[in-house]
């Protein structure tokens, strides 16, 4: 394996997933569940408040790490409005807004093979009670 790869690829294409691999925090930010509704959510411009409104069962202080998270990553940007008391809106950046495809994608197969997976989980819980 080449010392300078970051991936950790080697010439025989043979993947090994380094510790120090730069995808690593990138996947973690995006297959994280809170990060990814955020995203979905964020269709238009939202309030913190809307925003925890529509997540369920989000705390405010998970809110807050996801969506700082998502703005040091560059995936959406913060807006501090001119209002009394002050406001703060979130939106996606381009950025952002190039991983809704790809997201849309995974949702889509989620919903496709839901009732599967459950009834995979029935059994495999069936199975491990016995």
């Amino acid at each position: 394996m080449r010392d300078t790869d970051p991936h950790g690829v080697d010439e025989g294409t043979h993947i090994v997933f380094r510790a120090d691999c730069p995808s690593r925090p990138i996947l973690d930010q995006i297959a994280d569940k809170w990060s990814m509704m955020v995203m979905a959510l964020l269709e238009r411009p939202m309030r913190f408040n809307e925003l925890k409104r529509r997540l369920e069962g989000v705390t405010q202080r998970v809110l807050t790490q996801t969506l700082r998270r998502l703005e040091r990553n560059g995936m959406i940007q913060r807006k501090v409005l001119p209002t009394s008391p002050v406001g703060v809106e979130y939106s996606l950046t381009a950025l952002g807004e190039s991983l809704r495809e790809p997201f849309g994608h995974l949702y889509s197969w989620t919903v496709e093979h839901g009732e599967e997976i459950q009834n995979c989980r029935r059994a495999y819980d069936s199975r491990a009670d016995t």
